[in-house]
């Protein structure tokens, strides 16, 4: 049974903390909603999210965890339960949840060593309809961690957090290099991409429409932030893709349209990402290369716990 619903935030934890929050309270178009001691919450207009976004300010650049939301306090525990039953190392016991919107969570590490944490109960945050042209972040979309055991770490989240396989991205000299996780029919929430050591890939936030989609890029292209690969559309999953660096090179992305699908009758598929329509249908994108690849292999994650073996 899955216990988890959906995505919630991504924290990340940043040296510098004033050039990171006008980037996103800025430029990136998110919303700057609470404020404490170095510590800020970013929540996109269009989301019921408290904040889809946490920025913390740190001596070292690191991925300080990743929320997933469940539809009750009892699946949290449940899953808790579930989780210490099977060698799981937890943070926390389920209880209160001290972040803006409060609720009722833990927190664990996965396989990689990466902080997860899981809530229900949290306070709805008021959003609104996003209008045309109005070219800012609805929705948090998914998240895509590097690991340098590709096919552990999905097995793990298969195992213990019920996600699903989407599809694969291959190719005959590298072999399987991303698998696209879902924990309900959007094509996926996570996804799971091959790289030489833990640490964050992108993020991903869900513009309205393609008009606001290409709005929105334009407008960071033109603040003179750095464009890694786009616009373009993927194959698996079907969404548009911009891909960009924040000012502390870890990679962020616009999409919108990304594939809902029918979980009932879906068979994951295996594309050959050397095609180049398998990485954009469109062929607008600059060609996916090593430099490209590189940028997102992002900075060595030293914040994460190496955790036992499982």
């Amino acid at each position: 049974m899955r216990l988890l619903t959906h995505l919630r935030h991504v924290d990340l934890a940043v040296p510098d903390y004033d050039k990171q929050l006008d980037f996103y309270a800025g430029v990136w178009g998110l919303t700057k909603v609470a404020e404490d001691s170095g510590i800020s919450f970013l929540a996109a207009e269009g989301s019921p999210e408290q904040y889809v976004v946490r920025l913390r300010r740190a001596e070292e650049k690191r991925l300080d965890l990743v929320s997933y939301g469940a539809a009750s306090p009892a699946d949290v525990d449940t899953l808790a339960e579930r989780l210490l039953a099977g060698g799981v190392q937890l943070i926390s016991r389920p209880g209160k949840v001290d972040t803006p919107g409060g609720g009722y969570g833990f927190r664990f590490f996965d396989v990689d060593g990466r902080t997860i944490e899981v809530s229900a109960d949290v306070e709805v945050r008021q959003h609104r309809r996003i209008e045309e042209k109005e070219a800012i972040p609805v929705k948090l979309s998914h998240v895509v961690l590097n690991s340098p055991d590709l096919n552990r770490t999905r097995e793990w989240y298969e195992r213990h957090l019920g996600f699903a396989l989407s599809d694969t991205l291959s190719s005959p000299h590298m072999g399987e290099v991303m698998h696209f996780m879902r924990i309900s029919s959007q094509h996926h929430s996570m996804a799971l991409a091959k790289g030489p050591h833990t640490a964050l890939h992108h993020i991903s936030f869900e513009m309205r429409g393609i008009d606001e989609y290409m709005r929105g890029s334009g407008r960071v292209i033109r603040a003179g932030f750095k464009k890694i690969w786009g616009p373009g559309r993927h194959m698996a999953g079907d969404n548009t893709f911009t891909y960009f660096l924040d000012p502390h090179g870890n990679t962020v992305e616009y999409t919108t349209e990304l594939e809902n699908l029918d979980e009932d009758t879906w068979h994951p598929h295996v594309y050959d990402f050397s095609q180049p329509e398998v990485t954009d249908q469109w062929g607008t994108a600059n060609p996916m290369n090593e430099l490209v690849a590189k940028e997102s292999f992002n900075d060595p994650d030293r914040g994460v716990f190496v955790a036992p073996p499982v």
